[in-house]
């Protein structure tokens, strides 16, 4: 939810139009929420809920909602047994269907999007959408390359409260002087430092004092030497992260129509 608001944010300040396509029916050839359409639709106005109040710019006009299933008219669930073949297809076509010049996805959805350029080669057509690929967190244990639904200690999810956030943290794997494979510094690199320009250490003056970094650069730099050690930074990555979450936390508490989808979600979680 963060990353995707600091991308969006990123290409409507440089004066890009962002269509954000929610695909429910993707979501049911995946058979999430057990392929029922109108689950899905619920979780797909919850995620808008998210990226409001996280503070996306959809106030501007630059940033629109589509949704598969209301644009291409929808139809009952059938067997879906060619599900992994169109899948790809589909998503394919998604590009030249919504006439997008740039492609904003994970890395994890590159080949789909090579796959849209070769396709401009065999229809000889000139323009081939650029291929614009976020980076992917990892999870928040050791050895996860990507966090894992299945795994509620691999990621921070929008609605944590702040003990849940501080929890996760504490236990996420961050071995001292190490910056290869260490999610805590990762989520600084591709969310605290890009939201709030800076990362903020607080600590007492015989263990260094307060410190403020704003490049990547300076804190491995700090890391690595020894300078700054884990039970430092991942207080600090937490207190950031429930910064970045709380606006989100009061709208899905004071905004009715967010606390109502937030608890049908959540359902959803316990029944799927």
């Amino acid at each position: 939810g963060v990353m995707k608001t600091i991308n969006v944010n990123k290409l409507t300040s440089a004066g890009c139009r962002v269509k954000i396509w929610i695909a429910d029916w993707f979501a049911q050839l995946n058979n999430k929420m057990g392929g029922d359409l109108k689950k899905i639709e619920v979780v797909g106005r919850y995620l808008i809920e998210i990226w409001k109040a996280v503070g996306m710019d959809i106030d501007g006009g630059k940033v629109e909602f589509l949704w598969c299933g209301q644009i291409m008219g929808r139809s009952e669930k059938e067997e879906l047994t060619a599900a992994q073949i169109f899948y790809p297809c589909m998503q394919c076509a998604d590009v030249f269907f919504l006439k997008a010049d740039i492609c904003q996805l994970g890395m994890d959805q590159r080949k789909v999007n090579v796959l849209a350029r070769e396709y401009c080669d065999d229809i000889k057509r000139k323009n081939k959408p650029i291929i614009l690929s976020h980076h992917m967190l990892p999870g928040l244990q050791e050895g996860q390359a990507k966090m894992l639904k299945s795994d509620p200690l691999s990621s921070i999810f929008m609605e944590d409260d702040e003990a849940e956030v501080n929890l996760k943290i504490k236990k996420a794997y961050c071995l001292p002087g190490i910056v290869e494979g260490n999610p805590c510094l990762e989520y600084v690199k591709y969310l605290i430092l890009p939201w709030f320009k800076k990362f903020e250490i607080e600590r007492s003056a015989e263990n260094g004092g307060d410190k403020s970094f704003e490049s990547f650069e300076e804190l491995v730099a700090d890391y690595e030497s020894g300078k700054l050690h884990p039970p430092d930074l991942k207080p600090a990555l937490a207190k950031a992260l429930n910064k970045i979450l709380e606006p989100v936390r009061e709208h899905f508490k004071n905004d009715n129509n967010a606390k109502d989808l937030l608890k049908r979600v959540k359902a959803y979680r316990v029944t799927r």
